[in-house]
């Protein structure tokens, strides 16, 4: 007889840097206290199990106690425990040192708090790129576990994966564990039984290994599946399933070390850029997006779930910097202070608060991710808020001018120990930045609305959740289930503060809302030559535009003086008005006088786990002054309480 199937079970837990307490605490009480207590106390045991910074953080603060049952489990060889950067950045997308720093710090607080010294890898959103291996390496990392579906991008065969494999990145070698799809489709979406058949027909055909490492959450905190997992039975089914498989001699479980102790290590394997199949698809540009779904359609599911499908694949995940202005922004900013902390001798506070500001899930959008949710941008901002005060205590004001996005044009980046604006020439003179870090709040931090690919499916779909047979709906079944009547409205232009437009008439807000109306003139796309002066009291800048001077005056604590004076077209029919639109995050306060001033939400339309969610990104408002009038000044920045 062959020896047991070995079947390395792995788990990650995380919530975001910023997310609310509530979910904090609705996740402890039904998702991870249950899965320690029923699922590794009950007999699925040893487990690997990641638990991200933030989750550490909330749990040291708030449950001890949790820790302290989870430590008892570690120590007794039940719990192996593993790494990855603390805050959950994806490593590919910080710099080498900063890879460093985030997977030694998770280093030392598994040390400290669980005395163990880890050295197996959970990889953020399973993004993996190839120079990775070499920095891991460095970092004291032994092994990482990706999906499978990278080694199949690259030609591998199914039947080859159900072992450790070798890599290297100039000569630096690391050893990688893909993650069986089918397993991860199947726990716990699917009967037990189904799992048992599997992994039985594994080890006939004389494999040695079977992976499985996904999100923990999935046992009671997706849609739908507290009730499956706890109340209709399927934690005791399939715990009943590995008792029985384990009394048959069918089945062992392991730790991932164990298994690269006693599995032969193969190699050597080269892996492309790669995340799982559903991120490579979301960070598409749309039109891609809807093609892609469109010729899988085509292929239907046989050869897109065959030999064939892994390679039909999607964009690399660093295109949600170029899909998303807004990620790619704060992704940047973060990198500069970054560099800029490191000349300036790495304060430990600060290195904390840009730490922070890596973590991942507001970067990127898709039926999971955080772009969409205005408190997790705004923790990231705030965090880089308090970093740039530190960096910038005691500093005068001063500009530059450079390409601070890399978008290919250049910005104005004007900052104090009080304030940081961006302003962007090539859009206007509009206000990209404004974080007051006092305030620690970046009021220009309003998502634009747009459209998504999932938008036209879900018109097109016209249909609702369809019931899963033998089972229980995987979020990706919700996500392909979602139905629309009618599109959302979408944005002109970019948002930001300060973008001026001429209306024929004046619009209402139910307009704007509905994202109605054209106007007759606008310069939200229109470069513009500047020319700045220091004042006593921050700067001067001068936008010089086609029949528009633009004059803001930017006060070191972030304030804004702002007039205009613009030509006056016969062509304009009676009734124009001239106006100037802010977009912001919080509450400011506009000071403006014989001008009309329109306020409406700015509210988006996006899918999560639970299906469609209304958000309201901020506030838009809307300064009129008749268009006769050929000037208009405002003032901006009083918070309003």
């Amino acid at each position: 007889m062959s020896p047991p199937l070995r079947f390395a079970f792995g788990l990650h837990l995380h919530q975001p840097v910023g997310n609310f307490d509530s979910v904090f605490e609705q996740h402890l009480r039904e998702v991870y206290a249950p899965l320690l207590r029923e699922v590794v106390g009950g007999g699925c045991a040893p487990v690997s199990l990641h638990l991200s910074g933030p989750l550490l953080d909330w749990l040291g603060a708030h449950a001890p106690h949790f820790l302290d049952e989870l430590g008892r489990q570690v120590a007794d060889g039940r719990v192996e425990l593993l790494l990855a950067g603390y805050d959950e950045p994806i490593l590919a997308a910080i710099s080498r040192e900063d890879r460093l720093e985030q997977i030694g710090r998770m280093h030392e607080a598994l040390r400290t708090r669980f005395g163990v010294a880890a050295t197996g890898l959970w990889l953020t959103e399973r993004v993996w790129e190839p120079d990775l291996a070499g920095d891991l390496h460095d970092a004291g990392v032994r092994y990482v576990l990706v999906d499978d579906r990278h080694f199949l991008v690259s030609g591998f065969e199914r039947a080859e994966l159900h072992r450790p494999w070798r890599t290297e990145h100039g000569g630096r070698t690391l050893d990688l564990f893909p993650i069986d799809q089918k397993l991860r489709y199947l726990v716990p979406f699917r009967p037990p039984a189904e799992l048992g058949e599997y992994l039985r027909s594994l080890r006939q055909a004389g494999h040695e290994l079977a992976v499985l490492a996904d999100d923990g959450e999935k046992f009671g905190g997706w849609p739908g599946t507290r009730e499956w997992v706890y109340e209709r039975g399927w934690l005791r089914d399939f715990l009943a399933t590995l008792d029985t498989l384990r009394e048959a001699g069918d089945l062992r479980l392991v730790t991932f070390s164990q298994a690269l102790d006693e599995v032969p290590i193969h190699g050597p394997a080269y892996l492309p850029s790669a995340s799982y199949h559903e991120m490579e698809g979301w960070s598409l540009p749309v039109p891609a997006a809807r093609r892609l779904a469109a010729l899988e359609k085509e292929l239907g599911p046989e050869r897109v779930q065959g030999a064939e499908g892994p390679l039909v694949r999607g964009s690399h995940w660093r295109n949600f910097f170029t899909k998303y202005p807004e990620s790619n922004r704060l992704h940047k900013r973060v990198l500069a202070l970054s560099a800029l902390s490191r000349r300036r001798g790495d304060s430990p506070e600060v290195r904390r608060h840009l730490a922070r500001a890596q973590c991942n899930d507001a970067y990127w959008h898709g039926v999971f991710g955080g772009l969409y949710l205005p408190h997790l941008r705004e923790a990231l901002w705030k965090e880089l808020a308090r970093a740039e005060e530190l960096l910038r205590l005691g500093e005068p004001a001063e500009a530059e001018t450079l390409d601070l996005d890399h978008d290919g044009e250049l910005e104005l980046y004007l900052h104090s120990a009080e304030a940081a604006v961006v302003m962007s020439p090539a859009r206007g003179g509009a206000i990209e930045e404004l974080t007051r870090f006092g305030d620690r709040i970046n009021y220009a931090s309003v998502l634009t609305r747009r459209r998504e690919a999932y938008h036209f499916e879900a018109l097109e779909r016209g249909a609702t959740v369809a019931a899963t047979e033998g089972g229980s709906a995987s979020i990706h079944d919700i996500e392909k289930s979602l139905a629309l009547s009618v599109l959302p409205p979408v944005d002109r232009d970019a948002r930001a503060i300060l973008q001026e437009r001429v209306w024929a008439r004046l619009p209402t807000a139910e307009e704007l809302i509905g994202a109605e109306g054209i106007p007759i003139m606008s310069w939200a796309r229109t470069r513009g030559a500047a020319e700045i002066q220091r004042m006593n009291d921050g700067f001067h800048v001068a936008f010089h535009l086609p029949g528009l001077e633009k004059e803001i005056r930017v006060h070191a604590d972030g304030r804004l003086t702002v007039r205009y004076t613009w030509e006056v077209r016969p062509e304009w029919p009676e009734g124009a008005v001239f106006s100037t639109e802010l977009s912001l995050s919080r509450p400011l306060a506009v000071d403006v006088a014989n001008a009309i001033v329109i306020g409406y939400p700015v509210e988006t339309l996006s899918k999560s786990e639970r299906g469609f969610d209304r958000t309201v990104q901020g506030q838009a408002i809307l300064v009129c002054w008749p268009a006769p009038a050929g000037t208009g000044e405002l003032e901006v920045g009083r918070r309003v309480e």
